[in-house]
């Protein structure tokens, strides 16, 4: 890889992309099979199925952005990396707020009254 990319970088970059996408096919049955789990374990403890939800789409925004700001690095762009990276953790945190939210109330209302 090292050679290829001294002599063609843009294919290197190429080949780097499509190699991350085909790990990625190879893995989406075991994702599959660990979301229905999830999910099952989700409804036997009658998770409140919002909060679910949302968990799983902070999950799928962190390993997205992780994704890009690594192929980002391996193309040499180490400043969109890490500007991928921030949105990837703002976006987190605004999806959060719902679910920190109802935390903080729980706790308050866990809180005897005087």
């Amino acid at each position: 890889m090292i050679l290829l990319n001294e002599h063609k970088s843009s294919v290197a970059f190429l080949l780097t992309v499509f190699v991350g996408c085909v790990i990625f096919l190879f893995l989406v049955d075991k994702i599959s099979d660990i979301l229905h789990m999830l999910q099952k374990m989700a409804n036997d403890t009658k998770v409140n199925m919002v909060y679910f939800e949302t968990i799983l789409k902070i999950i799928g925004i962190a390993y997205i952005a992780e994704f890009a700001a690594q192929i980002s690095k391996d193309a040499g762009q180490g400043a969109i990396a890490s500007k991928i990276e921030l949105g990837g953790k703002i976006l987190i945190l605004a999806m959060a707020i719902p679910i920190l939210t109802a935390i903080i109330e729980t706790v308050i209302g866990l809180i005897p009254s005087t």
